[in-house]
């Protein structure tokens, strides 16, 4: 395993931020690193990458143990944080050098020229850093994390703040990097998760609520809807009243009905249109998007 999380815990004084989470992610996985604010998320993953300590529990990465005085660890993982700390005074070629020589990078200015190309700078690699935009800047901060061949990449909402164009250039990019390396990144943007994520790990209260593949999260949320539109007088207590049914929506010509039992929704409809000699217009099951999903695990609503 390149990462391998076992009975984290991590206390804030008496908060407990992280509460005993286990997970792993294999070798040239992306994986999504989901919750809502305050979850625990960048929380575990300044744990993993050594810049904090645990307050219990064990975390490797490629099987080495991982701690805040380990430079063995951090020579295994880049690292992009939430608020990209660049040093905007600084050229970007002339960063990307420093960052290399303190990583002790052989053929430093080759391997400088590799990730200007790799992310896409060549045009902006002359400019100082505080003159470009942010979607740039992003890109500098991935270059500085790569820059020394890293086996595992961190990535802390990485892309915060872009426009639309911008994300789906970086979103490409982080792709690309993870057909190389094991990729884990926190983010709230749920398409960024459906494009690129292998897996999905949800976390809420510091507890881990889902670890599962994206598609099979949608397929194994727990309430079931369907869209119907009747040729008839159908009333709102007589859907109520269907076996199973535990939420019923009016919804432009037809209704949307919810439930959470482990049933087949479509075959009670079809039973109560047959009872009631209604016809049945339309009848079909709705998929819950992957934003629905973790509005329902992490009680959003």
């Amino acid at each position: 395993m390149s990462i391998e999380v076992k009975n984290l815990v991590k206390y804030y004084g008496d908060q407990a931020a992280v509460k005993d989470i286990s997970f792993n992610v294999k070798q040239g996985e992306i994986v999504g690193f989901l919750g809502p604010n305050g979850a625990g998320k960048s929380t575990t993953m300044k744990v993993i990458t050594g810049y904090i300590s645990a307050s219990a529990g064990e975390v490797k990465v490629c099987g080495m143990p991982v701690s805040v005085d380990s430079l063995e660890t951090r020579q295994l993982i880049g690292y992009l944080p939430e608020h990209n700390p660049l040093y905007l005074d600084m050229y970007v070629k002339e960063y990307l050098r420093f960052v290399a020589k303190i990583y002790k990078v052989d053929r430093v200015d080759d391997r400088v020229a590799d990730m200007i190309k790799k992310v896409g700078l060549e045009e902006e690699q002359n400019k100082k850093i505080g003159a470009l935009s942010k979607g740039y800047r992003q890109r500098v901060g991935l270059a500085q994390a790569i820059i020394h061949d890293p086996k595992v990449l961190i990535l802390d909402e990485p892309t915060s703040g872009l426009d639309p164009n911008q994300l789906v250039e970086i979103r490409q990019l982080i792709k690309s990097i993870g057909k190389e390396k094991t990729v884990m990144l926190s983010t709230h943007i749920m398409q960024e998760v459906e494009a690129i994520c292998d897996r999905v790990v949800i976390v809420n209260k510091g507890e881990i609520v889902a670890d599962d593949k994206a598609v099979d999260l949608q397929q194994k949320a727990q309430v079931q809807t369907v869209y119907v539109e009747f040729e008839g007088s159908v009333s709102r207590n007589q859907l109520s009243n269907i076996k199973g049914v535990s939420k019923v929506e009016s919804l432009g010509e037809g209704w949307l009905l919810e439930s959470k039992d482990a049933i087949d929704l479509r075959k009670v409809i079809a039973q109560f249109a047959q009872e009631y000699n209604v016809l049945t217009l339309t009848l079909r099951k709705e998929e819950k998007t992957l934003e629905e999903v973790f509005k329902t695990l992490t009680n959003q609503l």
